[in-house]
Parts: C-alpha cells; sequence; structure tokens
C-alpha cells in the first residue's frame, strides 16, 4: 500500500513552512528585481495580509522544491487530483476516470469550465506537457513515469496513459500534497527545459498572480480570480472547492521575526505563517491573537552531505559525523522549549506506518569521542569542510551553528558561508564549492521512499547526489511490492542502507507555532498553506 496520513479538522493552523530549493534563475531574479511596488487598493477590496515563512525569490515550482514556491504554486495552479483530509486523493481538475480491467488504460476526462488566466481553454495536451516536465524533477513523478509506456490525448478534454505494468497509486502520484507538487500549466510553459526556470506564470486556480506588482524578497500580490469555476465540494486539504473568499492577498516580507510578530500585534497584518517558539509566551497574552501549532506532522530536521566531493565523498567520514550530531544539542538550540520537538531516529516519520530504529544505533549516542575515533579511522586528511548557511532563516542558522562547533570539536577544518536565502538556493545546486547544508522537510513529503530525498541516483536525484544502486533496487521494489507487510520489510531495508551509505543526518522533528488575528476565519489545516476558503472580518 501507499501511507498517507489523515488530517482532522483541528482548532490549530498548519504553517506551510520549511524551505528547499534548486538554484535562483539570473534571469528570473533580474526581472522580479525591476517589478514595482504594490498599486494602490479600493476602499471595496477585501485583503488578506500575510507574512510568509520566507521571502519570496523563486517563482517556478516544477523547478524548485522551497515550500515558499509551492505556496506559490498553490495560488495561481490547479492539480489533475488532489489530498483530501483523510489522505485519500480525490478529482480536482479531473471530472471522470476509467481503469482499464488490466489495469494498464487510465482515461482521465477534465472537467468543464477549466481556464487559463488568460482565458485559454485548458487542455488534455497541457496536462501532458506538465506532466512530463513534472517527471524530470519530482522522485514521485520518476517513478510513475517508470510505469508509464504513453501519455497522450485522445480528445482535447480526454487523457490517456497507458503503463507497462499495473500501478493503482496513479491517483496518489498526481495529488502530490507536497514538493514537487505536479501542478499544471499552459502547453507553452511547461515545455520550458526543466533545468531552467519559466518565465510566464499563467495558471488555471483560485488566485491571479499579480507580477506586476511583484518585489522579489518582498512582496507578492495575488487578486481573486474570478472566472474560476470551483468544484462543488466542501474543502478537504488540497481537495474539494477551492473558493477565493477574498479580493486581494498580499504577501509581506519583514527583516525579522521579531518585527513580523510586532506586525500582527499591531493589525499590521492578519496571519503570520511561521512563529519562533521563543515568541509564544508574549503573544498568547493578546486576546484578539490565536497562536496554534504546526501539524497534525512535525517538520524533520537534516544536514545533507555533498557526496561528489571530498571529504564527504567517503561513507566512513559521513557517518562518523552523524555519530557526533546529537538531535537533543540540535533542538534545544533551533527549537527551545521541548514541547515543540522530540527526537526521531528513523527516516520516516516516527509516527507514520514505515518508522522503525532499523539500523540506527550508530546514531543515537551523539557520542563525539566516539565520532572522533570513527573520523580518524575513516582517514580524514584536515580537507576544508564548506558549510551552506541560510542567516535569514532561523531554524537552519542555529542548525548550522551547532554542525560547525560540532565539526571543529571533531578536529575537522570548518568554513561557515552565511549568505540569505536565495543565494544559498542557488550554490547548493552547484555540484562543486560546498561540503554540507542545513535543512528541514514537512514529514508528510517523507511518509514513502519514492520522494526525491532517498533518491540514490547521482543524476536525477536530490542535490547532494547520493550514488547507490543497491538504494535504487530497493526504492524500485518498495513502488511495485503489493503487500504491506512486504513493504515494510522492504522500508526497512531501505533506511538500513541509507544509514550505511551515510545519506544524510537526521536532527530531530520539531513543530513551528503560526499566529493570526482571530477576526481571520476558514483556515484549513494542513502540511501546505492553502489561501482559499479564508477571509477577514473587518
Amino acid at each position: 500500500m501507499r501511507y498517507g496520513r489523515k488530517y482532522r479538522a483541528l482548532g490549530i493552523i498548519v504553517a506551510a513552512a520549511t524551505i528547499l530549493a534548486l538554484p535562483v534563475g539570473a534571469a528570473q531574479a533580474a526581472k522580479a528585481s525591476k517589478t514595482r511596488q504594490p498599486a494602490e487598493k479600493t476602499q471595496t477590496q477585501s485583503v488578506l495580509r500575510v507574512v510568509p515563512h520566507a521571502n519570496l525569490t523563486l517563482l517556478d515550482p516544477t523547478w524548485t522544491s522551497i515550500y515558499i514556491t509551492r505556496n506559490h504554486g498553490y495560488m495561481i495552479y490547479d492539480t489533475l487530483f488532489a489530498m483530501d483530509a483523510s489522505g485519500k486523493p480525490r478529482p480536482e481538475m479531473v471530472d471522470t476516470w476509467t481503469t482499464s480491467p488490466d489495469g494498464l488504460t487510465w482515461t482521465l476526462k477534465l472537467r468543464d469550465g477549466l481556464k487559463w488566466h488568460d482565458g485559454k481553454d485548458v487542455t488534455a495536451e497541457d496536462c501532458i506537457a506538465s506532466l512530463k516536465r513534472w517527471s524530470k524533477r519530482s522522485g514521485v513523478g520518476q517513478s510513475l513515469f517508470d510505469f508509464i509506456e504513453d501519455l497522450s490525448a485522445s480528445d482535447a478534454k480526454t487523457i490517456v496513459m497507458k503503463l507497462k505494468a499495473p500501478y493503482k497509486y496513479v491517483p496518489d502520484a498526481l495529488a502530490q500534497i507536497s514538493s514537487y507538487v505536479p501542478f499544471m500549466l499552459p502547453k507553452r510553459v511547461a515545455e520550458t527545459d526543466p533545468s531552467k526556470p519559466i518565465q510566464e506564470f499563467i495558471g488555471s486556480g483560485p488566485f491571479i498572480f499579480k507580477q506586476d506588482e511583484f518585489v522579489a524578497g518582498k512582496t507578492a500580490v495575488y487578486i481573486k480570480n474570478t472566472a474560476y469555476v470551483p468544484r462543488s465540494e466542501p474543502p478537504s486539504l488540497a481537495a474539494g472547492g477551492k473558493v477565493a473568499k477574498v479580493d486581494r492577498v498580499e504577501w509581506l516580507s519583514f527583516p525579522s521575526p521579531a518585527k513580523a510578530v510586532d506586525a500582527l500585534v499591531r493589525n499590521k497584518v492578519d496571519y503570520v505563517e511561521e512563529i519562533n517558539p521563543r515568541f509564544v509566551a508574549s503573544l498568547e497574552k493578546h486576546k484578539d491573537i490565536v497562536v496554534g501549532l504546526t501539524g497534525p506532522d512535525p517538520f524533520i530536521g537534516m544536514a545533507r552531505f555533498n557526496h561528489t566531493v571530498p571529504p564527504f565523498n567517503k561513507p566512513e567520514i559521513r557517518r562518523a559525523v552523524m555519530m557526533a550530531m546529537s538531535q537533543v544539542d540540535y533542538m534545544k538550540a533551533a527549537i527551545g522549549p521541548q514541547k515543540y520537538w522530540r527526537t526521531c531516529y528513523s527516516v520516516f516519520p516516527c509516527k507514520s506506518p514505515l518508522a522503525s530504529e532499523a539500523g540506527s544505533e550508530f546514531i543515537k549516542t551523539g557520542n563525539m569521542e566516539t565520532a572522533k575515533k570513527a573520523l580518524q579511522a575513516a582517514g580524514y586528511d584536515g580537507t576544508p569542510v564548506v558549510l551552506l548557511n541560510a542567516t535569514d532563516i532561523p531554524v537552519i542558522a542555529a542548525f548550522t551553528k551547532v554542525t560547525a562547533d560540532k565539526l571543529r570539536q571533531l578536529g575537522m577544518k570548518v568554513e561557515v558561508r552565511d549568505t540569505d536565502w536565495a543565494t544559498m538556493a542557488t550554490k547548493r545546486a552547484e555540484r562543486n564549492g560546498w561540503n554540507l547544508f542545513l535543512t528541514f522537510w514537512a514529514a508528510t513529503d517523507l511518509q514513502n521512499p519514492d520522494h526525491i530525498a532517498f533518491s540514490g541516483d547521482p543524476v536525477n536525484g536530490w542535490f547532494g547526489w547520493a550514488d547507490d544502486k543497491e538504494l535504487e533496487t530497493l526504492r524500485n521494489s518498495f513502488l511495485r511490492e503489493q503487500n504491506a507487510d512486504e513493504q515494510k520489510k522492504i522500508a526497512a531495508r531501505i533506511q538500513e542502507r541509507m544509514w550505511a551509505i551515510g545519506a544524510s543526518a537526521y536532527l530531530g522533528e520539531f513543530f513551528l507555532p503560526v499566529a493570526y488575528r482571530k477576526n481571520v476565519e476558514g483556515v484549513i489545516v494542513a502540511p501546505a498553506q492553502f489561501y482559499w476558503n479564508m477571509s477577514v472580518k473587518r
């Protein structure tokens, strides 16, 4: 089976925090930097003012896995299927679909009323081109296309997918809720080389991106798409009717988390996607502000090695460093109060069906002396370690500081390159010039080993570029296995293999609070932030 999480309607809200990215395109950044400030708004407009969890700079959610860009994608694009609150895929742009008796042919018919923001009809050819581009970036997409023999349009509204072998997870793959989300683009845009960012941002979703008001890293504006025809069902996670209940959504950036919190208190903004736990006590004193936890799933801290260059091109050195990485140290430094974090010694989220501690004994103690001996035995020769650090992301900055201290205690030479997030995103997509970066994923992304973070493919895999054929064989076996018990056994072997090669270090699971004013209504609990169904009472 394919595992998914159930999301209940809680009295809290999920922040779609976490950031992972591929490089920023110089042309895109230059274009964005020349745009103007938001235009003056009319008195009658309803406006939702948001402080996003990160500055929006990258605009192509198929080109990058960064979560802020994923959220941008949900504003303006739509998907063929979408995940609901029970963890099941539901049709979204698709009206009806059928599967042949042998399971080899899937026929998907688009629903009526689908139009791009430029007024043109959405076609099956648009969707096919979008899926092909998505499959070049997404681990889930790569797994799906391994099964696809042919993908064609029988008419303007019908997609025909012919498979090499039965694959019952087609709707699940097309409903991937987090990075990389299979957003639909016009064919002319989707035919852009997937290694390059798109330059035209026309979707078919509930909001329209005001590119003329976009200021990279500062302001993003979205207006209600009055031509959008939502589904009739009530919203449920990413599925159901996507009704834009405000005329305008503004994403506004602030120079520090403290200034964003102050803006919320002073009613200058309505919603803040991510709050440092250390601000919670003061915010809870304000009766007109709601403080909630991210959930129902946590985030997962991670240290990613560059497997292609010394010294971390040797698995023995990677494993030695992992021995020193006490999760407790990382969580205390980055998150603080223990009620917001927990240790977890699994490559799968600890409360997910595939979680186990298979092969994890060597990382549990975080023993510095044991790590020093292992590093010496591995033959570390004094090669400097370059850490990439995003100083404008507090959790990553804290993770990086702890890592630098630990590496120096081990006797390694360390250089920390402090940059902003956009620069770090550019640098870590280059195969040379760095050795390690710190990040965190949403647990929903790591539920299954078809995600790109589990890849052992040095060409199409996640940056860091682990190269391990055994890992890839195990991942393929997992996807082809139909028995749930056997899948769990394979998942345990995948975990053991990832620990054996030192693919990545896991730093613990944590939650990040969010905060919004009490006059904000219609919030959807989800692992990604959705702004349809939300309204503000003024």
